[in-house]
């Protein structure tokens, strides 16, 4: 599924992030989502969430 769209993630998803420090090298961090951080509908970069871990990203896959 498409992570730029807020409407497809749920509190509690399973999904992979990425976040700002590994954008260069695009490594992906795996977790639940605790807190969706994006206020717009859509985001082109994906959706901003906060992780059950505390780690903060942007989605690039939704795991069902």
């Amino acid at each position: 599924m498409e992570g730029n769209k807020r409407a497809n993630i749920k509190i509690g998803d399973m999904v992979s992030i990425v976040m700002k420090q590994d954008q260069s090298s695009g490594k992906l961090t795996e977790g639940y989502v605790a807190r969706i951080l994006t206020n717009s509908p859509q985001h082109p970069h994906g959706i901003k969430v906060k992780l059950e871990d505390g780690a903060v990203g942007r989605v690039q896959a939704i795991h069902s």
